[in-house]
């Protein structure tokens, strides 16, 4: 079993910044990928940023230019940098992690979430 713990999130005005982090533990056999949700009230859930184990990224094109990602494969953490907020960022952000347990299988976990508001 692998748990996830994210932190960072808050009110934040529009403009300004905030540095998600989230802690994978557990049973954690291989990594296949980390990376980022959100999920804004009447949504559906969208993915913001992912990272690989070598360090290939990929970001929404929403956020692109102004949301980091980086992980640290040791600590099997990843941290999302986001900077120049806008409202429409405004969601839960949930981290994930793609465990891969067996050759040809993975399964993905799930943080609990973290609020991010943006205001006006």
């Amino acid at each position: 079993q692998v748990q996830l713990v994210e932190s960072g999130g808050g009110l934040v005005q529009a403009g300004g910044s905030l540095r998600l982090s989230c802690r994978a533990s557990g049973s954690i056999l291989s990594v296949k990928a980390m990376g980022w949700y959100r999920q804004a009230p009447g949504k559906q859930r969208e993915l913001v940023a992912t990272i690989t184990p070598d360090g290939s990224t990929n970001y929404a094109d929403s956020v692109k230019g102004r949301f980091t990602i980086s992980r640290d494969n040791a600590k099997n953490s990843v941290d999302l940098q986001t900077n120049s907020l806008k409202a429409e960022d405004t969601a839960v952000y949930y981290c994930y992690l793609v465990h891969s347990y067996r050759a040809g299988y993975s399964q993905t976990y799930w943080g609990q979430g973290t609020q991010v508001t943006v205001g006006t």
